[in-house]
């Protein structure tokens, strides 16, 4: 038989991750990873330096970076897609309140640790449930319209102050010091990333989990560097610590902007014209 008359080999599926380039989230990627653990790293420190650097207090700290907060989501929504500095400036001011959101219901109303971390848990997951009622997902690939970003963005919030929460009471009050805490969290989320791409767990329960705990990780390692000596801490000062991690976010949102992967899928999306297009970053 000629090569001619060979019957033609059946196609393999395709397997290339697909995104939506309406999406108004970024597609999880390393470098994702790393500016979001700087951005809660920064949030601990900036919230920090506000309120006692700069004498604000909780209060008065805590309703100015929420307007603050409310002044820069209004941009984020009306865009409609993903904007990197939008996006990453709203996850900064947001892991700012959320710290201090914590920090509030500890230092001024008295509440424990436990009871706030158990409380932002219930909270998140009540969160997660309306979501999943009204969407039938919890999936960040598809933050496609303002009711979905709403969910995520509250999310997102009660994640940061449970992260807060939980990070202080494994510090704090176990008595671990920042150093071991950080470990211990990062530890734990590098068992949630064998779990998921060893034995499968799910994705997007993976991704949440990991969420979570990189807030307590970079608040552990924000205080340990920005702390005196005296509490365990190096001694770096707030505005220097905080100085760090801007100037990191900065350098990391530049080259998001600036990455060939991003041209290439404005590009590709541009010549399709439609809202799926391909991506060979891994999700």
């Amino acid at each position: 038989m000629s090569t001619l008359d060979m019957p033609a080999m059946p196609a393999l599926p395709d397997m290339t991750p697909r995104y939506s380039a309406s999406n108004r989230v970024p597609h999880v990627t390393w470098d994702f990873w790393l500016i979001k653990l700087v951005a809660v790293t920064m949030g601990e420190t900036a919230a920090d330096f506000l309120a006692v650097n700069l004498g604000l207090g909780l209060t008065a700290t805590s309703l100015f970076m929420a307007a603050v907060l409310c002044l820069a989501l209004i941009p984020q929504v009306e865009a409609k897609r993903y904007v990197p500095w939008r996006y990453w400036l709203a996850v900064v001011l947001i892991s700012i309140v959320g710290t201090l959101v914590t920090d509030n219901l500890v230092d001024n109303f008295g509440v424990s640790l436990a009871a706030t971390t158990v409380a932002f848990t219930v909270a998140l997951a009540a969160t997660f449930w309306a979501w999943w009622r009204s969407e039938r997902t919890l999936s960040i690939h598809y933050v496609t319209t303002d009711r979905r970003e709403m969910f995520y963005w509250l999310a997102i919030l009660f994640t940061f102050a449970l992260g807060t929460a939980a990070g202080d009471l494994v510090a704090e009050t176990f008595g671990l010091g920042y150093l071991a805490t950080g470990l211990l969290f990062g530890l734990t989320i590098a068992a949630i990333a064998f779990c998921h791409y060893v034995l499968e767990m799910n994705a997007i329960l993976a991704f949440w989990l990991a969420y979570i705990l990189t807030r307590p990780l970079g608040a552990s390692f924000g205080d340990l560097l920005s702390q005196p000596s005296e509490y365990g801490g190096l001694g770096l000062g707030t505005v220097v610590t905080s100085v760090i991690f801007l100037a990191t976010i900065a350098g990391v949102v530049l080259y998001m902007l600036a990455t060939i992967a991003g041209v290439v899928l404005y590009m590709t999306a541009a010549s399709r014209g439609d809202n799926e297009v391909r991506l060979d970053r891994a999700a």
